[in-house]
């Protein structure tokens, strides 16, 4: 059995690897002629075609954490079919791989990827993407989410309070900041614009701050401004929940996704979307596991010399259809208000209903 095996995860791994490296290479030249117009913009000294490429490939781990799965399904049924094509796999069978066996010989290797694409997705992809964003922001001056930037609420005593910060520097402070800050009774106690912060031991270090009160006394009321060269505001939101808030919650590690959400919670506001986005980065590296299961009755299949293009074509738009089928529930869901752990699990729910149910038609039954 090792030397079967060994068989078996030596083809896989080369197919695999050639699909793998197709595709990022198709989406790398896609990425790199997107970056084209920008090339020789933001002054003499700026954005270079040396910067392009290097952003362009900053962006590469984050492609292989979408399509390692997607890859991994068109592999192997690759491999499945040459097999079954070639009687190979004939041959592995009266040599004592049975159904069972070949199911727990693929599920093992599709464990090895499970792991393989939590680990890019959790620590490569977010590191790369964000160096990345650090980069094209070093000419562009800013990472900016939108036209307002990125709004957060936190709730201190008795008074709540709302910021904004329009934009991150590369050297990690904060542009066009706006803090407004609420009593009990959701009235507007004072409104706070600074030009410029930075992130400091237990709250911010505002400059260029330009400060309103609100007071209310009886039937008065009255408005007081004032100009200070510095304020600090004490506050728990640190810099890894204003950079969780202006990059893309897809591309951000698990550990910080759940950090935000409980802050969120915390002071009661919608973490649905951020919600899905955690339990689709905890079930999508599961769905390796699916895809190898999906490709094994292709072993059992009886192909015509001409007839293994098909059902490779039909591998590749199964993996697309995972892909979008991924995409589509998470906006589905997040306008329906579906539990977020339902909603990030159900492609993958699906998809192991049909493989399970191929495998059964096909191979225990046939």
């Amino acid at each position: 059995m090792k030397t079967i095996r060994r068989l078996i995860y030596r083809e896989q791994l080369t197919a695999v690897g050639f699909v793998t490296l197709g595709f990022l290479a198709l989406f790398f030249f896609f990425d790199f002629v997107d970056e084209l117009s920008d090339i020789g913009k933001y002054g003499a000294a700026g954005y270079q075609l040396t910067h392009a490429l290097l952003y362009v490939a900053l962006l590469v781990p984050n492609h292989l954490y979408e399509l390692l799965p997607i890859t991994l399904l068109i592999g192997t049924i690759f491999v499945m079919a040459r097999f079954a094509q070639s009687s190979e796999y004939t041959i592995l069978r009266t040599s004592g791989l049975g159904p069972w066996r070949a199911l727990g010989t693929l599920v093992a290797l599709g464990l090895g990827f499970v792991l393989l694409t939590f680990a890019v997705g959790d620590y490569v992809a977010p590191a790369t993407d964000r160096m990345a964003q650090l980069l094209k922001a070093r000419y562009q001056g800013r990472i900016t989410i939108g036209q307002t930037g990125a709004w957060l609420k936190e709730g201190q005593r008795e008074h709540s309070y709302a910021a904004n910060v329009a934009a991150l520097t590369p050297d990690g402070q904060m542009q066009g900041v706006r803090i407004f800050e609420f009593d009990g009774h959701n009235s507007l106690r004072s409104a706070v614009q600074a030009e410029r912060a930075r992130f400091a031991s237990g709250g911010w270090e505002l400059e260029g701050v330009q400060r309103t009160t609100y007071r209310h006394s009886g039937d008065e009321a009255s408005v007081q401004r004032e100009r200070l060269p510095q304020l600090r505001w004490d506050t728990g939101i640190t810099y890894e929940m204003v950079t969780t808030a202006l990059l893309k919650p897809d591309r951000m590690r698990t550990i910080d996704l759940f950090q935000y959400i409980q802050h969120l919670n915390a002071n009661q506001q919608s973490a649905q979307r951020f919600e899905i986005e955690f339990w689709r980065k905890v079930f999508y590296p599961i769905s390796c596991v699916v895809m190898v299961v999906l490709a094994l009755p292709f072993a059992y299949l009886h192909f015509r010399n001409t007839g293994i293009a098909g059902y490779v074509f039909g591998g590749v738009m199964a993996g697309i259809s995972f892909f979008l089928l991924n995409n589509v529930f998470g906006y589905i869901g997040n306008l329906q208000n579906w539990q977020p752990w339902l909603t990030a699990a159900a492609p993958g729910l699906i998809y192991s209903a049909i493989s399970l149910g191929a495998f059964g038609w096909l191979v225990l039954r046939r």
